[in-house]
């Protein structure tokens, strides 16, 4: 019983990593795996021994290949942060997901409840009055609808509560922080990835490029900041069919003013939806400008804008224009009616 998890811990310790052909194997030990405390074992030899970039690709292409697809909806963007940054601001994609919408684009955000930190893409939703999509049907009716939806991980890939529960127990992030973002339902052609740390963010843009895609980018804000970051420079490696570059970014890429102070930390998904719901309402400040740092991204990688600069124009006027805010009531309204 688990001894393939045995052996898989005992080799990290002498620095052995899984490789692909091994990934298929070792997954479906760790999602029968019922006894917590082994799991916890297992990714903290992880942690000690390093993420690989065929172990990202590996268990990426797992889920992938697994999942309940959502078809016909292969040219949405997706805003995506890994989690476990140093820095423990709002959801930053989240807000983004959105403005990104109300700017005229088809959204499809991958995302989980909080395993690492105080408030994940899901756990925020239910504070701004929104619900995820639980499948494919509510999730690609939300895309024709309204373009844009939440796609709730767990519905869509057969995930353990024995290992969600050894995640949540661990002070660090794991593998499955790095494979979430790329085992989008949709197969989100055009993606926005964070990472909490400059490390992986070649081992991610790598893994993508192995899987495919037609234009992302994979960041590391300044501070550890698994998003793009206003408040210092942002490595960046955009993924293309023809290859990878590598880059920073500034404030002034996006033609703003670089910030003057970090974001305030926040401790709870209402927080978070506060924050949220105060940068759609106007709020001046490193939060609005984070905000509309990342959906620039995400507009210029879909490239309906030329530049990151025209892309935090148009994000600046889905806010500013009260798009954003409508959008939001919009969608909260149709909660309250099915409710």
């Amino acid at each position: 019983m688990n001894e393939l998890i045995h052996t898989t811990i005992l080799g990290m310790k002498r620095g052995t990593d899984v490789s692909v052909e091994d990934a298929e194997a070792v997954l479906d030990e760790i999602l029968a795996c019922e006894d917590r405390s082994l799991l916890v074992d297992l990714l903290s030899a992880w942690n000690e021994k390093g993420i690989t970039e065929d172990e990202i690709y590996g268990f990426a292409s797992i889920l992938r290949k697994r999942c309940l697809r959502v078809h016909g909806h292969e040219d949405s963007v997706d805003i995506v942060g890994t989690g476990g940054g140093s820095q423990k601001p709002f959801n930053v994609s989240t807000a983004a997901a959105i403005v990104t919408s109300a700017a005229g684009l088809k959204v499809a955000k991958h995302g989980n409840r909080a395993a690492t930190s105080r408030s994940g893409a899901i756990d925020v939703l239910s504070a701004l009055g929104l619900e995820p999509s639980l499948g494919p049907a509510s999730a690609e009716m939300n895309l024709r609808r309204h373009g844009l939806a939440f796609l709730f991980a767990p519905a869509f890939h057969r995930l353990s509560p024995k290992l969600a529960d050894a995640r949540r127990s661990l002070a660090f992030p794991t593998i499955f922080n790095c494979i979430g973002p790329l085992a989008n339902p949709a197969f989100a052609e055009y993606q926005v990835i964070g990472t909490w740390s400059a490390d992986l963010v070649p081992k991610v843009a790598n893994a993508l490029y192995r899987l495919g895609t037609k234009r992302s980018i994979v960041v590391n804000g300044s501070g550890g900041l698994d998003e793009i970051s206003t408040n210092g420079t942002t490595i960046v490696a955009e993924v293309t069919p023809d290859g990878i570059s590598n880059y920073e970014l500034a404030a002034d890429s996006f033609g703003l003013e670089p910030g003057k102070t970090a974001m305030t930390r926040v401790e709870d998904p209402a927080e978070s939806a506060a924050r949220i719901r105060s940068v759609f309402e106007g709020e001046r400040g490193a939060a609005r400008d984070t905000v509309i740092a990342n959906s620039a991204a995400a507009i210029f990688v879909v490239g309906k804008a030329a530049s990151l600069v025209e892309g935090a124009e148009l994000a600046a006027d889905a806010i500013d224009s009260g798009k954003t805010t409508r959008k939001l009531k919009l969608l909260s309204a149709e909660v309250a009616l099915a409710a």
